[in-house]
């Protein structure tokens, strides 16, 4: 069934409605935010799904300079990109090189939940040598100001478990509350006159999930 034209009601969405909602996402980001690469589409087939195809969003690589001190005005993360490295204007090569040991390494997938009937993020960091970080080192990287979201927040909260395709242990956003204020954004819309259209309803959750991982959405993604 083509989910695109619906509308988001009760805070959940649908497979379909996912797929839908995931495209539109990643198109947005990589018009508006161009100072991170684009998310990629990852397709499988789930067999005990006869065959049903599932899918979720990767943004991979990204390189925190976890040695660098972010003024205090700085809300979101000071990251680069080793996709940088294709650039000829700079030889980031040399750039990633010297801060090799003192960069931490990000990967982030935007995985449907299909008991919850909500996105799911998940992530994890490493070294330059590979050895996972442990939570207390992510927090770390992080901006105060999603520290502080982590804390006061009583939507967002970390857990760690196995990454549903990957069958390895990542760290994931919990989604118990997402239905809640999904529901709650989708009434305020509806307030105004308007409903939140399917195609927005990754673009309203993660510019509030992204704020947590220190991953601004930027303001144009919302029109």
């Amino acid at each position: 069934m083509d989910s695109a034209g619906e509308v988001v009601n009760d805070g959940k969405i649908t497979l379909e409605g996912f797929s839908v909602a995931a495209r539109a996402f990643a198109d947005k980001w990589k018009r508006h935010n161009l100072s991170f690469p684009s998310w990629s589409w990852v397709s499988l087939i789930n067999r005990t799904l006869l065959k049903k195809e599932e899918c979720y969003l990767s943004l991979e690589k990204i390189i925190i300079l976890s040695s660098l001190e972010g003024s205090a005005e700085e809300e979101s993360l000071d990251v680069t990109a080793d996709w940088w490295e294709k650039e000829e204007s700079i030889d980031h090569t040399v750039l990633v090189q010297n801060v090799e040991d003192e960069a931490h390494y990000y990967d982030y997938h935007i995985v449907y939940s299909a008991s919850y009937m909500v996105p799911m993020l998940y992530f994890r960091g490493y070294s330059s040598d590979g050895k996972p970080l442990s939570l207390d080192v992510i927090k770390r990287d992080l901006p105060s100001s999603s520290v502080s979201l982590l804390l006061e927040s009583k939507w967002t909260f970390i857990t760690q478990e196995e990454h549903p395709y990957l069958n390895r242990p990542w760290f994931k956003l919990h989604p118990c509350g997402t239905e809640e204020w999904i529901k709650l954004l989708s009434e305020s819309s509806s307030s105004d006159g308007c409903q939140m259209p399917v195609e927005l309803y990754l673009v309203s959750w993660f510019s509030v999930v992204g704020q947590v991982v220190g991953l601004r959405t930027p303001l144009e993604m919302l029109i």
